[in-house]
């Protein structure tokens, strides 16, 4: 009786750590892997991404993982989907728009507490950055952007998404210099996934065109990019 009372408390536990950790999350609702449709994007390995969704390896050696692809492509589904997976197996994760974080961290600057917001983050896991083409190309902006990538090198782990490849970042580091040094320390420890797709909201828009009773462009189309 001890033993499964003990039991039942262990398990009450992690389900309300893992409640806890989703609220700090912020992931958008309803992107799941089981939602995603992986015969969309045939350049994706499922078994790959369900690798990285475990998580051990990877985030214990600081690591990253880096998507990229055209707008609405799938590219924000599933990194909350994986950033879902990882809550519910243990890790802390934060999801944000790139350009959001980044306007954090410049008020900290502002008020000389950048250090200490960037060492905050450090109790995430992971940190996934949405976006980050949206980035302005402000010197301002871009610098507390190479800040945290700098900061979190070789410890803790970044998710990227980004509408642009490497080649194309000059439009987001106004500093040549910094671009490839950002772009080294992203690379040196990550997984690149590339989802060279059309886009779902495109599609969505063609099948409505075509009405009722016309094949769609694809039958089985679950995701859009966020």
């Amino acid at each position: 009786f001890l033993a499964a009372i003990a039991e039942h408390e262990l398990a009450e536990r992690d389900r309300r750590r893992i409640e806890r950790h989703l609220a700090e999350a912020r992931l958008p609702p309803g992107k799941t892997l089981d939602g995603f449709d992986f015969a969309a994007v045939p350049m994706l390995s499922k078994a790959q991404v369900m690798a990285v969704a475990a998580g051990d390896a990877w985030l214990a050696q600081g690591a990253n993982l880096l998507l990229f692809g055209p707008p609405g492509g799938g590219k924000s589904h599933r990194a909350a989907a994986i950033g879902l997976a990882l809550v519910e197996a243990g890790f802390k994760v934060l999801f944000t728009r790139t350009t959001d974080l980044v306007q954090k961290l410049q008020v900290a600057r502002r008020e000389l507490g950048l250090e200490a917001a960037i060492t905050r983050l450090d109790r995430f896991d992971l940190l996934i950055l949405d976006d980050l083409a949206y980035v302005t190309k402000d010197q301002a902006e871009t610098s507390v952007l190479f800040e945290l990538i700098s900061a979190r090198y070789e410890r803790r782990s970044l998710m990227i998404t980004a509408n642009q490849p490497f080649g194309e970042w000059g439009r987001i580091f106004p500093d040549p210099a910094m671009t490839l040094a950002a772009v080294d320390r992203l690379v040196h420890h990550a997984t690149i996934f590339e989802m060279n797709v059309e886009s779902y909201r495109r599609r969505t828009a063609l099948d409505r065109k075509r009405g009722p009773g016309r094949p769609p462009t694809r039958a089985t189309i679950k995701t859009a990019d966020a």
